[in-house]
């Protein structure tokens, strides 16, 4: 979902501007740049990529309202929270320079789009701790339902911005719309949990957050 910036008060915008600068500055903060990996850096670009393919792949009926696939979950256990912030800001920015966004509400679309399935995902990857470390229990615990959640949590607090900017009869965003997102929530799920459950076969150095000690050889 691309919020049009009309239907936020000045202030407001300015207000997600500065609260996407801030998460931007602590993720640069945060990563540990000397330590990357140069063939996990391939995959980050790689996936940045990725996503901007499927934010451009997007269907709707009324102005922020679009549905497309966000590929938060998948990218933040590729690639890690704080790095994924800065990958989809990357493919937010190569979105609205495209013309698909507007640059006025950069600061809420990377909230809603970009910072809400990554806390989520984060949530989950510290809950996932306390579960057996077990290779399923990741793909479906850590893939599958956090996708599933990550792109819920995310449409429910877009929608209730909607709501409250008065874009929208409460009654049709909560009803209608919410329940097609819904709906597209499962795509996600589906996806996030077979790439990273090829991902994790294959490709193990592309997924920074599986450990092969741990879930594997359970050390």
């Amino acid at each position: 979902m691309n919020f049009p910036a009309q239907f936020f008060a000045p202030a407001t915008l300015w207000l997600c501007h500065a609260l996407c600068a801030a998460l931007l500055a602590q993720a640069v903060w945060r990563v540990r740049w000397r330590q990357l990996d140069p063939v996990g850096l391939n995959a980050w670009m790689g996936a940045c990529v990725a996503v901007m393919l499927f934010w451009s792949l997007k269907g709707g009926f009324k102005p922020g309202l679009e549905f497309h696939l966000l590929g938060g979950a998948a990218f933040a256990l590729m690639a890690g929270p704080w790095l994924a912030l800065i990958g989809l800001a990357i493919v937010l920015a190569g979105v609205t320079a495209y013309g698909m966004a507007e640059w006025a509400a950069f600061g809420v679309n990377f909230l809603v789009m970009a910072a809400a399935p990554v806390a989520v995902t984060a949530l989950t990857l510290r809950l996932a701790q306390r579960l057996p470390a077990n290779y399923f229990v990741y793909i479906f615990f850590n893939a599958f339902l956090t996708g599933w959640l990550s792109f819920f949590c995310a449409c429910l607090l877009g929608v209730s911005v909607l709501a409250l900017a008065d874009a929208y009869a409460p009654d049709y965003l909560f009803g209608d719309a919410l329940s097609f997102y819904f709906l597209l929530s499962w795509s996600e799920a589906f996806t996030t949990g077979l790439m990273l459950a090829i991902f994790v076969v294959y490709k193990p150095h592309w997924v920074a957050t599986f450990d092969d000690r741990r879930y594997l050889l359970r050390k």
